[in-house]
């Protein structure tokens, strides 16, 4: 029977059955359906759905200026609300989603914040959305895409992605995203038959300058990146504070009586459960690492369940408020490692079966996974040279397709759910010269020996965007700041030109299966990427070479903490580590391979992967975390050899102003040609190049 819907006031039976006696007939047909119906119902498992959206303002861009052929558009601001039924199979790997003390009826409702810019007019956008999955709670895209501000109502800097019709969307996905404007994911805490959780839950955290007291939670470039889990019990005998000089030196336990859980209240030491203080005061440039006891797990894992549905929601439901046809998941640093461990967990595939994000755009993730989906899971942390050490952030498998582990055994691939299920995304990998001395970044396309290559899915693109940092520094360059001051200025090589590209070439890939360029990355075969003690920078007067990078470890939480996901071993124990291996340098300490802005073709200056401490912030042999040095050459041959520069000075290597521009233009040709730089911002990054000639020579426009 295929059943039609009712017409006017008619019921639905055939015309040789009108009367009383043709009535009867389909009638119990259709009863005897109703009931086999409902029957069928009762034991499929109920999928998850968004139950309803909240808006809570709604208003025009730049007071309805139209964007080319999308028109006008709007930003919309509110709450989405999701259903999760524990017994589908897709949901049973989030950690404690059946002790959620909110679960009714067999489902678990979680609420996530978002903010969206779309066309007014939904048939006149491009049908693609951009689902960002925010860092901290704070979304970045628009304004590193576009210029301006996220809130594009008041500022939409050159509108690129308004201009060619994309759909964008920053969605709550961590429970700890502190700060009022923060965008959230609320999830109910979990309990075990009506009896409290507790756990042993660890920090740490490296100062830039001397402070008496710190808070539990995740203190980031001196922000909160993550809100903390309560002290539980102050007197319990496993908390425990100790002192380190580097992530491999010994700790030292600081004494109990010279610490506790308290907070300076207008000039008054107060017992306080968020804070923990130490007399004398903690120390810049030392890991300062704490235990205590905690209570009442978040169901943090719910965040995956939140971009999964909403992605579904956006493509299959009538009445979404963001319809789109196609859905790519973007993700910066932290949020590019939540989509690689999306992909990991199987997370791609909705409750229906259907793939949820089209596309995945992971940037500056290296071969981080992160604590999104364990019981009292800390999404901030990350790993950093002095802190986020030892959480499970790099850990095995890596690669896309399945690797081996030859020291553990173990087996496995990123994609391995995602391939079973048959909804494998478009994916692009990319990394800056930081990750691979930063986030283990080589990891992801290397045997986990790191003997050899590995082999790249079909679906998988990576890219390393040579000579840039985790984020981009400032231009004009200079040192960073209170916990990024470094020796050198940082990197200012733009990525914004790379992420219009990308984002245009994913589009494409998806929409149409134009192949986006292919992967390009420093390899073993080829001698670009290499043992860190091959690593031949060049004698640069003055520049410290970094005698470290970071390091993937196996890592053990305790019995089983891979399969239940609940840590009970911390700090866990530390097994050996893979190989670390970065990218290989030219003469002048540039790196010979990946995706090379015109800077490095043509350069005027070196741009390293690493950035040491400032010796004021302490730790002067660690690297900055997030950055790479910009050191530039010497303006002539005797400024040059008065330094004892190996590097050849910029008189030496270009006649004049003319030939500079000149060969910078054709390696930027190149890039527009191979479709890594879009031809609409070729002028723009020509212009940047005179600026940067007259910067490096003081020459200004003389020829």
């Amino acid at each position: 029977m295929v059943w039609q819907g009712w017409r006017g006031n008619s019921p639905p039976y055939a015309d040789s059955e009108k009367g009383q006696a043709g009535w009867y007939a389909p009638a119990m047909r259709l009863l005897r359906i109703l009931s086999a119906l409902l029957i069928l119902m009762s034991v499929l498992p109920v999928f998850a759905r968004v139950t309803r959206v909240e808006i809570t303002s709604r208003e025009p861009v730049l007071n309805g200026q139209e964007f080319g052929a999308a028109g006008a558009y709007e930003r919309i601001v509110g709450r989405v609300y999701f259903s999760v039924p524990v017994s589908n199979p897709h949901n049973r790997i989030i950690v404690d989603l059946a002790n959620a003390v909110n679960l009714k009826n067999g489902e678990v409702e979680f609420s996530s914040d978002f903010m969206a810019l779309r066309p007014v007019d939904a048939h006149k956008g491009n049908g693609s959305m951009i689902l960002e999955v925010p860092n901290r709670g704070r979304s970045r895209i628009v304004a590193l895409v576009d210029g301006g501000d996220w809130n594009a109502a008041k500022d939409a800097g050159d509108a690129w992605l308004l201009r060619n019709g994309y759909t964008i969307v920053a969605l709550g996905w961590q429970w700890d995203a502190a700060g009022a404007d923060a965008l959230r994911f609320f999830a109910p805490v979990a309990n075990d038959h009506g009896k409290t959780i507790t756990g042993l839950l660890r920090g740490d955290v490296t100062l830039a300058k001397q402070m008496d007291e710190i808070p539990l939670g995740h203190l980031i470039l001196g922000n909160m990146g993550g809100s903390e889990y309560a002290v539980a019990a102050p007197d319990d005998p496993h908390n425990v504070l100790t002192v380190r000089d580097s992530r491999t030196s010994e700790r030292t336990t600081i004494p109990r009586s010279q610490w506790q859980f308290a907070h300076t209240v207008d000039g008054k030491l107060e017992a306080s459960d968020r804070f923990m203080h130490l007399d004398g005061g903690f120390k810049p440039g030392k890991i300062y690492e704490y235990v205590y006891s905690v209570a009442d797990p978040v169901v943090a894992g719910g965040g995956f369940v939140a971009v999964r549905d909403f992605a579904s929601y956006a493509k299959h439901a009538k009445d979404a408020i963001v319809p789109a046809e196609r859905v790519y998941g973007e993700g910066i640093s932290q949020n590019g490692r939540f989509l690689r461990d999306f992909l990991y967990e199987g997370f791609n595939v909705d409750e229906d079966g259907r793939i949820a994000l089209d596309g995945v755009l992971a940037h500056v993730a290296g071969a981080g996974r992160g604590s999104f989906n364990y019981r009292f899971a800390q999404p901030s942390r990350d790993a950093q040279p002095l802190s986020s050490v030892l959480f499970p952030t790099d850990v095995f498998p890596f690669t896309d397709l399945p690797e081996r582990d030859s020291v553990t055994g173990g087996s496995g691939g990123l994609l391995d759910k995602a391939a079973a299920e048959k909804v494998v995304p478009k994916i692009f990998f990319s990394n800056t010269s930081t990750e691979y001395w930063g986030r283990a970044a080589a990891l992801i396309h290397t045997s986990a020996d790191g003997k050899s290559d590995a082999t790249i899915s079909p679906d998988v693109r990576i890219y390393h965007f040579t000579g840039l940092q985790h984020f981009s520094g400032p231009y004009p360059p200079a040192k960073g700041v209170g916990d990024l001051l470094g020796q050198e200025p940082e990197s200012p090589l733009p990525v914004r030109y790379f992420w219009r590209a990308m984002i245009s070439n994913m589009d494409s890939w998806v929409r149409s299966g134009t192949l986006p360029p292919a992967s390009r990355y420093p390899r073993i075969d080829d001698g670009t990427l290499v043992p860190l003690e091959k690593y031949a920078l060049p004698a640069i007067p003055g520049l410290h070479r970094p005698h470290e990078a970071s390091e993937a470890l196996r890592l053990d939480f305790g019995p089983g903490w891979q399969t239940k996901r609940i840590l009970t071993v911390q700090p866990p124990k530390v097994g050996p580590a893979f190989p670390v291996m970065v990218p290989q340098v030219d003469a002048d300490g540039n790196e010979r391979d990946g995706v090379r802005l015109p800077e490095i073709a043509v350069p005027l200056a070196t741009y390293t992967g690493w950035n040491l401490r400032d010796p004021s912030i302490g730790a002067p042999d660690q690297r900055v975390s997030f950055e790479a040095s910009f050191v530039p050459f010497a303006k002539t041959a005797e400024e040059r050899n008065t330094a004892k520069d190996p590097r050849l000075s910029i008189a030496e290597r270009y006649a004049n102003r003319y030939e500079y521009l000149t060969r910078y233009a054709a390696a930027l040709d190149q890039l527009v040609k191979e479709n890594w730089i879009l031809d609409e911002d070729r002028a723009a990054m020509q212009r940047r190049a005179e600026e940067e000639w007259e910067l490096m020579t003081g020459a200004g426009s003389a020829k």
